[in-house]
């Protein structure tokens, strides 16, 4: 290996070793959640004889204990501020993140696995929040987190509709005629499609776009890129080589906020969840109750019941809050002709 070659490896570990420590600060927020106080020294003492238990070769013991040592103490200096968590689905970058962003920006995101963990993790009390797709403008409704919903006891606590402008991304110094492949969801390459192909770049799916991108950098695939956030590109040091590549301008996402408490503002916007009784006019009849109180619907879908075959589940949005009189008698009625029925959450509604 030349000294650029040793010098990229050097790069490439500085950064593997940045991203570990940002992994590591956000596991120690959340056992801060599960725990009684900042500083355990028990555990610390384990941690200290462990590094140097680890270290060998060039790494003394003593050089080990010094550095963790440093590590310690700026979590604890971070644990001690309480920062809000809120979990979002994907890695760093990934679109949920930008909304949680754009949500509050005073709100550390966490990043999840599975939606399943977030609903998990929010009801244990790891997490303060969660945000989580509901519906998308071309794609449709999220039908694992309408699931999740119906079935979770979290409420929803605030919504966000966010754009969803795709980019294309690489690594510094690449020109876009040198690309060949072009990684991402297959979501997003769906919705790229034109772009892609007027690049001639070969599409190959991957589990998710912010992971595309945080793939790049480890990899140092030269000739390839990634369709990922902007958010993306500061994250992981990539170049945007081309921004607003989507097919079409109005794509968007509309995430809801999930909390263990209802909000603590009064809210414009509730959503509820029921089951209407197996008889003719049964949904007609529900609908009119909302419609005879002029309460405007904005959504309105069925889920199957997992349970119950032929059996459905409808999920509405509405107008207005649950402290007005007229919703609060519209909501007594329809809960009275429903055969299971749900209250969601009100909130604060429309935020972008």
């Amino acid at each position: 290996m030349n000294l650029k070659d040793l010098r990229k490896e050097i790069d490439l570990i500085d950064y593997r070793i940045i991203s570990l420590l940002n992994q590591r600060m956000e596991l120690a927020l959340r056992t801060q959640k599960l725990k009684h106080a900042v500083c355990e020294w028990k555990r610390e003492r384990m941690i200290i004889a462990n590094v140097r238990s680890y270290s060998n070769s060039l790494l003394s013991p003593d050089f080990a204990e010094k550095l963790y040592r440093t590590v310690m103490e700026e979590s604890k200096r971070i644990q001690g501020e309480r920062l809000g968590l809120i979990g979002f689905q994907g890695e760093h970058g990934a679109y949920s993140e930008v909304a949680a962003l754009a949500y509050d920006p005073a709100l550390v995101p966490i990043p999840c696995r599975e939606f399943t963990e977030i609903f998990a993790d929010v009801e244990t009390g790891q997490l303060d929040f969660g945000i989580v797709p509901v519906e998308n403008s071309l794609e449709g409704s999220v039908s694992q987190v309408n699931d999740l919903l119906i079935i979770s006891e979290l409420m929803i606590v605030g919504e966000i509709r966010i754009p969803i402008h795709h980019c294309l991304l690489a690594l510094p110094g690449t020109n876009l005629p040198d690309l060949r492949v072009v990684y991402s969801h297959p979501q997003a390459l769906a919705q790229c499609r034109n772009f892609v192909s007027a690049n001639k770049l070969n599409p190959k799916p991957f589990y998710d776009t912010a992971g595309a991108a945080q793939m790049l950098p480890t990899e140092r695939l030269e000739t390839s890129g990634a369709i990922a956030s902007r958010l993306c590109a500061k994250l992981y040091g990539l170049d945007v080589m081309k921004e607003n590549i989507e097919d079409h301008e109005s794509n968007a996402t509309r995430f809801v906020v999930l909390s263990r408490r209802a909000a603590d503002r009064v809210g414009n916007k509730c959503s509820i969840a029921f089951c209407i009784k197996h008889e003719p006019g049964a949904l007609s009849l529900m609908l009119n109750f909302f419609s005879d109180a002029r309460i405007n619907l904005t959504r309105i879908e069925s889920r199957p019941m997992k349970n119950d075959p032929g059996k459905y589940i409808f999920l509405v949005d509405f107008e207005g809050s649950d402290k007005d009189r007229n919703i609060v008698e519209t909501l007594a009625k329809a809960k009275e002709q429903a055969s299971m029925f749900k209250f969601l959450g009100c909130y604060q509604g429309g935020q972008k």
